[in-house]
């Protein structure tokens, strides 16, 4: 399977999963373990969270394997999303997914403030995945603003509720020249594979995985779905059709 190419970092996976949620770190680094994941995401003011047992969530994470890219989760306006990454660049992270939601009962993104903040933040020498809503237009302002990747949501934060924006993330895939990585409502292992089967270049998700009743178990069926659903893709599936068509002879008698 070809590998995914983001600002010059090679993936072997599709499948990007968050840090929050999970019961503890060990949880995390097992979940981690069967995802296969190569790039996961962590909140700023979770970094150094211990748990329980006295581990932070950075000693879940195989650093040597896994990209770490820091979430400006939390901000409120681009001001405050470019503190989270000047902090972020000076602790030595330099991936940084701009997230700023000022609406805390359905948490989508702000695509004015984040749009600026992108251009900051890519000035800035980070490589900026910005979570934004599925706006084919704001896809490509982003991606003239330096954007690495954009991330367009299939359904609110942790809805669980699939690809309910499916016709513009569509769009965003046929446009785009950068990456395309669907973030936000993934609720199945379906959903994910349905990401990818539409053109989707990787999806990432998070309480899919982490409040499941086992973590991961379902962080291993992610890492089959997006694999298997790749692999269909590689394939070319044959075109949906209004009608029926034969595939035996349709008079087996002769003419």
């Amino acid at each position: 399977m070809k590998p995914l190419v983001i600002a010059n970092r090679s993936f072997t996976s599709r499948f990007f999963l968050g840090t929050g949620k999970f019961a503890s770190s060990e949880q995390t680094r097992a979940a981690l373990a069967a995802s296969e994941t190569e790039l996961v995401t962590v909140a700023l003011t979770r970094a150094h969270e211990r748990d329980a047992a006295g581990d932070d969530i950075l000693r879940a994470i195989d650093r040597d394997r896994i990209e770490v890219m820091l979430n400006t989760s939390g901000a409120r306006n681009a001001d405050e999303a470019v503190r989270i990454a000047q902090i972020g660049r000076a602790a030595g992270f330099t991936w940084l997914k701009i997230e700023i939601h000022p609406d805390a009962r359905y948490l989508l993104p702000d695509p004015v403030e984040t749009l600026a903040a992108v251009r900051a933040c890519a000035k800035l020498g980070m490589v900026v995945l910005p979570y934004i809503n599925a706006d084919p237009v704001l896809a490509r302002r982003c991606e003239e603003a330096g954007a690495a990747a954009v991330m367009p949501l299939g359904a609110p934060i942790g809805s669980n509720r699939g690809l309910r924006t499916r016709d513009m993330i569509e769009i965003i895939v046929e446009q785009s020249r950068v990456p395309v990585v669907v973030d936000a409502g993934i609720g199945l292992p379906s959903h994910a594979a349905e990401a990818i089967e539409i053109g989707a270049d990787a999806v990432l998700a998070n309480t899919a995985v982490a409040a499941a009743g086992d973590p991961v178990k379902m962080a291993e069926a992610f890492k089959l779905a997006v694999r298997a659903a790749e692999r269909a893709r590689e394939a070319r599936p044959p075109r949906a059709s209004a009608q029926a068509h034969a595939t035996s002879p349709a008079d087996i008698f002769g003419s």
